[in-house]
Formats: structure tokens, sequence, C-alpha cells
């Protein structure tokens, strides 16, 4: 897995919880749950954004 091993991964999950202590994780995976989908439904609803209307005339019908 990426060249980790089993020793770097409990290191790493160590100092995560030395840094944020056990009651504040829950709540920071939470804030990111909520940021992945947001943006996730921010991809989906994309494209309603860049639909132009019919009764905009476009560039090459202004030239006309």
């Amino acid at each position: 897995m990426f060249g980790i091993g089993t020793q770097e991964i409990l290191l790493i999950v160590l100092v995560v919880l030395l840094f944020f202590g056990g009651k504040k994780i829950p709540e920071l995976m939470k804030g990111l749950g909520k940021g992945v989908r947001s943006f996730k439904d921010g991809m989906n609803n994309i494209e309603k954004d860049i639909v132009v209307p019919d009764d905009v005339p476009t560039d090459v019908e202004k030239k006309k």
C-alpha cells in the first residue's frame, strides 16, 4: 500500500490521536464527510450551471 508499512500507519494514527485527541476526531471526520458530500453535489450540478437558456442570443446570432 504505497510503500507504507504497518508500523508507519500505526505511528501516523498515534500522532493524530495525540495531536487532536480522541474526542475531536469524530468531529473532524464528520466535517470531512460533509465537505466531500458537498464537493460531489457541486460536481454533479455543474452541468446545470453551464447550460445556456434558449432565449439568450449567442455571439454568432448577435453578429447577424
